[in-house]
């Protein structure tokens, strides 16, 4: 496994990561369904320790997966071993009795649940998890105070900020100043982390590092659904309803993923390798943090460890997708 440094820390982290959301299961956040299918605990041990015998150091959660729950399970399966390991989480979609999550109360309280949760002392990276400081930014200066304090006390290491438009990055970054930026980035959407555009020059101009989030597209790349019989999900998935899911995506992407097996192999694994190393070819890429609920695609996703593309192939993905 090859690691590389969030940002202009001493932090290193797995270039494949694992992303924690789907531990969370079924969830609803202010009457949207949020979560995904419940998962078997067994099963994500299972998984983690794999992981973690075969490089994986980096583990991304946040205070909304099941409120909680997800957080609490990681610090179960990992037991001992939680302190060896890198830890991000998150702040800002989990309201409580807050009028808004970014109440600096709020975001001190959130903090201290999430230690608890996690089993620490300290959290190596605390998100923002959205833009939204509400109307003209009103609670972005006392947020950023009282994430300033969490850093002085040692409760937080890195500060981070997830969050999913050009202008709310541009806007906010100047302010926040954090060492790592998050967001979803795949084969099908890579915007922020194309050369020339706005976050990518964010990202290089202030020596920041991108954690890509839904790199496999929810599973979209790895051709696991079909247009024939598109798939359905239980309400409180994230996934129900969303247009990508639906016959008429499917046709669209089908022809450009057989594209993609005719030239690098069309196993789950092959797929995998594609949609990894094509975000880990980019340098301003800290670590991509596909989801996981079992062993089975934790090795599909390691499988891909180590396996780069040389610059011809990328232009090929990508041209594919264009």
């Amino acid at each position: 496994m090859k690691y590389r440094k969030l940002g202009q820390s001493d932090i290193a982290v797995s270039e494949i990561s694992l992303g924690c959301w789907t531990m969370g299961g079924r969830n609803w956040v202010r009457g949207n369904s949020i979560g995904w299918a419940d998962v078997d605990e067994t099963e994500i041990q299972q998984a983690i320790d794999y992981a973690l015998d075969h490089g994986v150091n980096h583990f991304d959660n946040a205070d909304v997966y099941g409120n909680g729950k997800a957080e609490r399970m990681l610090a179960r399966v990992l037991g001992n071993r939680t302190n060896d390991v890198v830890i991000a989480t998150k702040v800002g979609h989990a309201w409580g009795t807050a009028g808004h999550p970014y109440e600096p109360q709020h975001i001190r309280h959130q903090c201290e649940q999430s230690l608890i949760n996690l089993k620490r002392e300290t959290i190596d990276l605390y998100y923002f998890h959205h833009g939204d400081f509400g109307p003209g930014d009103q609670y972005l200066d006392d947020a950023m105070a009282v994430m300033n304090q969490l850093r002085d006390e040692g409760k937080i290491r890195l500060l981070g900020l997830s969050a999913y438009s050009n202008d709310d990055f541009t806007r906010l970054v100047p302010t926040i100043q954090p060492d790592v930026l998050q967001s979803w980035a795949h084969i099908m959407d890579d915007h922020f982390i194309r050369e020339g555009e706005p976050v990518r020059k964010l990202l290089e101009e202030r020596g920041m590092s991108f954690v890509a989030f839904s790199p496999l597209n929810q599973g979209l790349l790895l051709n696991k659904f079909s247009a024939k019989n598109p798939p359905e999900f239980v309400d409180g998935d994230n996934r129900m309803g969303k247009k990508k899911f639906t016959r008429e995506a499917l046709e669209i992407l089908e022809p450009r993923l057989e594209k993609l097996e005719k030239r690098f192999g069309d196993s789950t694994e092959d797929l995998a390798r594609v949609a990894l190393q094509y975000l880990l070819h980019e340098p301003v890429v800290g670590a991509v943090i596909p989801g996981f609920r079992n062993l089975d695609q934790v090795q599909i996703n390691l499988a891909a460890q180590d396996k780069p593309f040389m610059p011809e192939e990328i232009d090929f993905i990508r041209s594919t997708f264009s």
